[in-house]
């Protein structure tokens, strides 16, 4: 699936369609909005905080006000899902490491690891979609977007 563009690919088409996909192959979910969960005590991560995860990976640190910029969302929201996101252990706040006021976030060890269980499981959910394209299909799918997004 890497000729898809590897994890990143999921960091933005299969929060929409993997699940349903998935849901379809009887992976679980009964219709066409239930997303099929996974046994165990984590879950799915949201959209929020798979978004906000995603983002600092690839990026860096960042402060509420560049997660702001970044998402055209404003700071009050995400404050909101930052905060529900270091209680949850996923992000961490830290010094700005170029030292200016502003703190800043960064992805945390267990963030790491539910980013990363979220993106097999996504990957796995995107190919079992494609399993029947054709290359030339999937070569056209993987051109549409540049991955991983800015």
């Amino acid at each position: 699936m890497s000729s898809v563009g590897g994890g990143h690919v999921s960091c933005v088409l299969l929060r929409r369609h993997g699940r349903r996909a998935a849901s379809r192959d009887g992976e679980g979910g009964e219709g066409r909005d239930s997303a099929p969960r996974r046994a165990g005590p984590t879950g799915h991560l949201d959209r929020s905080a798979y978004i906000v995860l995603c983002r600092l990976q690839v990026q860096g640190p960042m402060s509420v006000g560049e997660l702001s910029d970044a998402f055209g969302l404003d700071t009050s929201t995400l404050h909101r899902q930052t905060t529900a996101m270091m209680k949850a252990g996923l992000i961490e706040r830290i010094p700005d490491p170029e030292g200016g006021m502003a703190r800043k976030f960064r992805v945390a060890a267990e963030g790491e690891r539910r980013l990363e269980e979220e993106r097999a499981y996504n990957v796995a959910a995107l190919e079992a979609v494609l399993r029947e394209w054709s290359a030339a299909d999937v070569a056209a799918f993987a051109g549409r977007r540049p991955w991983p997004r800015p």
